[in-house]
């Protein structure tokens, strides 16, 4: 992987995305460049399947980056996120030097805290040293992690430098892209989110929409793209428990591509609802003259 310089403009920022099929508004591009500039974490919170964790995917894939991936959830911790140290390999290391008479214990114990036996997880490993720059960080989903866990994150992001007690502090030559997702399940502190830049990404309007889809399935005939288009943009205005995302338009897309559809029916919309709609209540409400109110709507603007 052969690294490449970030953007120099906010044009520039549009053009790479662009060029890797992801379609940004221009507020996204600006904020994303600066993130870059300045050297801040990016902070993007919205509903899930809105394009969040693509743009960590995007700017390692356009600049070359390796891309380090640190998902979230109830109960992370430290050993998983950050080290733990090997204890199997010091027990040996221990064994050994006893079978061997080493009985100077305070240069037993300096050396089975060294890096060789250190366990690198995610947020580690973004702070070393990479010939392909600095690594693009995604922190994907913190709503999911514990609150102490955000703490945590704190030092990194303010520093980003890592400190172990037994080792010594780590500190990143060159900061890493840091990009941070949120599905706002619950509110992220502000210590952290004052040390980020934020955006919210939001559902995209009919046209972009659009653009994404025949970007992304293009198979897809221009009539079947614009009701697709219509249908998920009026199901979001429904009382559902998880409207549809751009990653959901695409795979329902994709599914009727899939079955050569030309044109959205009832009964094809109903047998592909799974792929739009992921909880079955949802589903249920799209049935009957729901459903038919709903495609009347999509297919009259084609």
């Amino acid at each position: 992987m052969s690294a490449s310089a970030p953007p120099k403009s906010v044009d520039g920022m549009l053009e790479l995305l662009t060029s890797r099929g992801y379609l940004a508004e221009r507020s996204l591009a600006t904020v994303t460049y600066l993130s870059l500039r300045m050297g801040r974490p990016l902070f993007l919170e919205g509903e899930a399947g809105v394009g969040k964790t693509e743009i960590a995917k995007v700017l390692s894939a356009a600049l070359g980056r390796k891309l380090i991936r640190l998902q979230c959830y109830e109960g992370l911790d430290v050993a998983s996120a950050v080290y733990e140290w090997s204890s199997a390999a010091q027990m040996i290391a221990i064994r050994l030097a006893e079978a061997a008479g080493d009985t100077d214990r305070e240069q037993l114990s300096s050396d089975i805290f060294a890096e060789r036996f250190l366990i690198k997880r995610p947020l580690l490993q973004a702070l070393e040293p990479d010939v392909a720059g600095a690594p693009v960080l995604l922190i994907d989903e913190l709503d999911r992690a514990d609150e102490a866990f955000e703490a945590y994150l704190l030092e990194i992001l303010s520093d980003f430098q890592v400190t172990i007690p037994e080792f010594g502090t780590i500190k990143a030559p060159h900061p890493p892209i840091v990009i941070i997702t949120s599905n706002r399940t619950r509110e992220i502190h502000d210590a952290l989110k004052r040390r980020c830049l934020y955006h919210w990404v939001d559902y995209p309007e009919a046209e972009r929409e659009l653009a994404i889809v025949k970007s992304r399935v293009p198979g897809i005939s221009a009539k079947l793209s614009q009701q697709v288009v219509h249908f998920v943009q009026a199901l979001r205005d429904q009382d559902f428990y998880k409207s549809p995302g751009v990653a959901e338009t695409i795979d329902w897309a994709t599914a009727l591509t899939e079955l050569d559809a030309r044109s959205l029916t009832p009964q094809l919309v109903g047998d592909t609802l799974g792929a739009l709609l992921k909880y079955q209540d949802d589903i249920a409400r799209m049935q009957g003259d729901t459903l038919q109110k709903v495609l009347k709507e999509a297919t009259s603007e084609t």
